[in-house]
C-alpha cells in the first residue's frame, strides 16, 4: 500500500512519468548521480550511455540514451566498441553539465575518454541537447602504460580542474585540464600514478582470471575523488568485477591534504605503493560491489555503486547508501531516506 501511495504522489508531482515506466531495483553498471531541481539523474555504462531519472532515488524512469549513434571520433579510435559506452562521470560548471565517458576494447588499453555537455538534464526541456566535444585523451597499446578509461573530474582548492582515470596497467592517473575543461593542459607522457596495487614500480604482478598479460595483476580501477573537511578522498575499486558469484570487486579508500597526493590509507600506507583501506566488500547477499561515485544532497553525503544481487540471479543493481564519517574516514551506512 505504501508503494502504491508513493507512486501516486510521484505521478502527481511529475505528470510526465508514466506508472508503468517507474522501476525499482534497476540494473546498472558504473553509476554516477546528480540532481537538477527536484529530479535525480543516474548515468551509467550502456548503449549510448544509459540514463535514468527519479524524484525519490527509489523509483526510476529509463530515459533515452545520451547518444543514439556512436560519435564518429570514437568509432575511429576504437572500432570494436559498438556504441557500448563505459563509466560516465557527470558534473556541473558555469551553466553546463559535463559528461565525461569512456570507449574501449574489452581487456585492452585501446581506450579513449570523451566529453559531452548539455545546458539541462531535463529531457522535456526544449533546450535539451548533448553537444559532443570529442576525444579528451587516448591510450594506445605499446605506446602508453596506462588505460584511458573510468574518468572522474575533480577540482583543486583553487578551482583548477583535473581528471583522474585508469584501470590496470600502471594504475590510476591524475592529469590537469584547461580551465574550460575541454582539453588536457599538460604532457600526457609524464602523468603521475596516484594509486596502484604494486608495492614498488618494478614489482611484477601475475595475470589472473583471463586478464591480459601486459595489464598484469594490477587490478585497480574506477577512481573517484571527493573533497571533505580539508581532505581529498580517493575511492577506487580493486580485484575483479563481472565474474558472477566469483566476483571479488571491493572498494578501497585513501586520503590526502593535496589533490596530487600522496594518498595514504588508515595505516599510513601510500596508495601509489600498494596501500588502500577496504571501505566495502561483497558478502553472501551482494557480491562484486564497486565502481562508486560520491555526491551530496541537502548536506548529506551518499555513495553510489553497483553490486550483484545474490537473491535475484546475480543481476547487477544500483545501490545508493548514506556515507557517514568517523574519525576522518568514510563509513557506508544504509540510506534512511529510502
Amino acid at each position: 500500500m505504501k508503494s502504491i501511495l508513493l507512486t501516486a504522489a510521484l505521478l502527481f508531482l511529475n505528470p510526465g512519468l508514466q506508472a508503468q515506466e517507474l522501476r525499482t531495483d534497476i540494473s546498472v553498471h558504473d553509476p554516477v548521480m546528480i540532481k537538477q531541481d527536484s529530479l535525480y539523474y543516474i548515468f551509467c555504462t550502456g548503449q549510448g550511455i544509459a540514463m535514468w531519472s527519479s524524484a525519490d532515488r527509489t523509483h526510476w524512469k529509463s530515459e533515452k540514451p545520451v547518444f543514439e549513434n556512436a560519435p564518429q571520433w570514437a568509432v575511429d579510435a576504437v572500432p570494436a566498441f559498438k556504441n557500448h559506452i563505459w563509466a560516465p562521470d557527470i558534473s556541473y560548471y558555469k551553466g553546463l553539465y559535463y559528461l565525461f565517458y569512456s570507449v574501449s576494447a574489452f581487456g585492452k588499453n585501446t581506450s579513449a575518454i570523451g566529453l559531452a555537455t548539455n545546458t539541462t538534464l531535463h529531457t522535456d526541456d526544449p533546450s535539451y541537447k548533448w553537444v559532443d566535444h570529442g576525444k579528451i585523451i587516448q591510450s594506445i597499446p605499446g605506446k602508453t602504460n596506462w588505460n584511458a578509461i573510468d574518468p572522474n573530474l575533480i577540482t583543486d582548492k583553487d578551482g583548477t580542474p583535473y581528471l583522474v582515470f585508469g584501470s590496470f596497467w600502471d594504475g590510476l592517473k591524475l592529469v590537469k585540464l584547461n580551465k574550460d575543461r575541454l582539453s588536457i593542459a599538460e604532457d600526457i607522457n609524464h602523468i603521475p600514478t596516484i594509486a596502484t596495487r604494486r608495492k614498488h614500480q618494478s614489482e611484477s604482478l601475475p595475470a589472473v582470471d583471463g586478464n591480459p598479460a601486459d595489464a598484469g595483476g594490477n587490478a585497480i580501477e574506477a577512481p573517484f575523488i571527493f573533497r571533505h573537511n580539508g581532505y581529498f578522498y580517493l575511492f577506487a575499486s580493486i580485484d575483479y568485477c563481472c565474474k558472477g558469484p566469483k566476483s571479488t570487486y571491493k572498494m578501497i579508500i585513501g586520503r590526502s591534504r593535496k589533490l596530487n597526493g600522496p594518498y595514504l590509507d588508515k595505516d599510513g600506507l601510500a596508495l601509489n605503493k600498494g596501500g588502500g583501506s577496504v571501505l566495502l566488500a561483497g558478502d553472501s547477499n551482494w557480491y562484486g560491489v564497486g565502481h562508486n561515485g560520491v555526491t551530496a544532497f541537502d548536506g548529506v553525503d551518499y555513495i553510489i555503486f553497483h553490486g550483484y544481487d545474490a537473491a535475484d540471479r546475480g543481476i547487477s543493481k544500483l545501490r545508493i547508501e548514506r556515507l557517514n564519517w568517523e574519525n576522518g574516514w568514510p563509513i557506508v551506512a544504509s540510506d534512511p531516506g529510502k
